[in-house]
C-alpha cells in the first residue's frame, strides 16, 4: 500500500488518469486533489476534469490570475453540475494561489475534456459555431438554419428518435458548413495566428470542435434502430470526442510537462465499457479504451474504489468482494497494484441511486493501480 502517486508513475507516462467509482462521493475529489500537488511537484503542468472544454476556459482564466472571483468561475466554469463540489472549488482556488509569482512555464493549466452533452440531453451547436465563424470573419447565416435552441436542448430531442433535430437537413447543412469551417481554421492558420494569437487560434477551434461534436451526438440520437444499440452510440460518439479532446490538450501541453486527467472509471479504464440502464445492457470503448489503443504506455490508469460512504449510503462491503479484501488492508485509503488484489467476487448491495460501479475482473485488468477509500468520511 502507498499514498505515494510517484510510486505509480512511470518515465513514459504523461497522461496519468485518475477514475472514480462514482460522481456522488467527494473524498475522490479530495483526494485527487493531494495527489495533483505531489504530481505539480514531479512536473506535472496541467489538469483535465470531465466537464465542458469550452466552459473551462473561464477556469483557466481564473487560475492563470484572471479578473474574476471563485464564485464566477464555479458557477460558468463547469458543466454536469461539477461547480458545486467542495473538493472542484478547493482544487481552483489551490491553482490560483499556486500559480501567482511564478512564470507562465511553470504555471498550472485547468483543461475540461468533456462537452455540455450527457444521454438524457444536449445543447444547439450554434453558439459554438457562430464564435468560429465570427473568428474566420465569414459572412454566414447559421441562426437560420439551427432555428431554436429549444428545439436541440429538450430531453425528447435525444431519447426520442422522432423528436430528433439530428438528421434533418438543416442539421445536415450544418455540419457541412462546419467541416468545412475546420479546413479553413488550418489553411489560414498562419494567418489568424498572426493576427490573434495561438492561444486564441485554439480557443475558437476547440469551440468548432465542440459544435461538431454536437452535430454527432444529435444525429447519432436521430437513429431509428434498437434501443440499446442507439444509447450505445450516443456514449461512443461522446468518448470518442473525449479522447479527441485529450490528444489535442496533451499536443497543446507535450513541451511543459504531464497531465493528470479526473473522471469516473467508466470513461478512463482501457476495457470496453458496459452499463446498465433500465433493462438495456449498453457497450461502448470509453475514452481511455482509445487512448490505450493510440499512445500505448504513455497513458496510465488508476481506478477508484470505494469501502463505505455515509454521504450516498453505501455500507461495508461484504469480505469476499473486491472491496472488502482492500477494507483489510486499507484504513483510510491507498494505492495498490491489480495485481496484488486476490480473486473475489463483484459486490452487490449497491443501487442505481449511488452511481457506483463496483470493482470486479475486468477492471483490475484494465488499470494500472486501484485507489482504495476506506471510508468516505476522510478529512480534506
Amino acid at each position: 500500500m502507498s499514498q505515494d502517486i510517484n510510486d505509480f508513475v512511470t518515465p513514459a507516462c504523461d497522461l496519468l488518469a485518475f477514475g472514480e467509482p462514482t460522481h456522488l462521493e467527494q473524498s475522490f475529489g479530495r483526494v485527487r486533489n493531494r495527489l495533483f500537488a505531489q504530481l505539480a511537484d514531479r512536473g506535472f503542468r496541467s489538469i483535465a476534469l470531465e466537464t465542458d472544454r469550452v466552459a473551462a476556459h473561464a477556469v483557466n482564466d481564473y487560475v492563470q490570475g484572471g479578473a474574476g472571483t471563485l464564485d464566477t468561475a464555479m458557477s460558468e466554469g463547469f458543466s454536469h453540475g461539477f461547480g458545486e463540489f467542495d473538493a472542484n472549488r478547493r482544487l481552483v482556488a489551490w491553482m490560483r494561489e499556486y500559480n501567482e509569482n511564478r512564470p507562465a512555464e511553470q504555471r498550472l493549466v485547468f483543461h475540461g475534456f468533456d462537452a455540455a452533452m450527457e444521454t438524457m440531453s444536449a445543447p444547439s451547436p450554434r453558439g459554438y459555431l457562430e464564435f468560429a465563424r465570427d473568428y474566420l470573419g465569414i459572412d454566414l447565416d447559421l441562426a437560420s438554419l439551427a432555428g431554436d435552441d429549444e428545439r436541440w436542448s429538450r430531453t425528447e430531442a435525444i431519447l426520442d428518435p422522432a423528436e430528433s433535430v439530428g438528421d434533418t437537413a438543416e442539421a445536415e447543412k450544418l455540419r457541412t458548413i462546419a467541416d468545412d469551417m475546420l479546413t479553413t481554421f488550418y489553411v489560414r492558420a498562419p494567418e489568424l495566428i498572426a493576427g490573434t494569437s495561438r492561444a486564441e487560434w485554439i480557443r475558437a477551434k476547440t469551440r468548432l470542435t465542440a459544435g461538431l461534436g454536437l452535430l454527432r451526438y444529435h444525429k447519432q440520437s436521430a437513429k431509428r434502430i434498437e434501443q440499446s444499440v442507439r444509447v450505445a452510440g450516443l456514449s461512443a460518439t461522446r468518448d470518442a470526442l473525449m479522447a479527441q479532446n485529450l490528444l489535442e490538450i496533451r499536443d497543446i501541453e507535450a513541451r511543459r510537462g504531464a497531465t493528470l486527467v479526473s473522471a469516473h472509471n467508466l470513461h478512463l479504464k482501457r476495457s470496453p465499457s458496459y452499463m446498465r440502464m433500465g433493462d438495456m445492457d449498453v457497450n461502448w470503448s470509453g475514452a481511455g479504451a482509445i487512448l490505450a489503443s493510440l499512445i500505448g504506455e504513455q497513458y496510465t490508469v488508476v481506478a477508484g474504489s470505494l469501502g463505505r460512504s455515509a454521504a450516498i449510503g453505501l455500507g461495508e462491503p461484504e469480505p469476499d468482494t473486491y472491496e472488502g479484501i482492500l477494507q483489510t488492508r486499507i484504513t483510510t485509503w491507498g494505492l495498490a497494484k491489480p495485481t496484488t488484489i486476490t480473486a473475489a467476487r463483484t459486490r452487490t448491495d449497491t443501487t442505481p441511486q449511488q452511481g457506483y460501479f463496483p470493482l470486479d475482473e475486468a477492471i483490475l485488468g484494465a488499470v494500472d493501480a486501484i485507489l482504495h477509500i476506506a471510508d468516505g468520511a476522510i478529512p480534506e
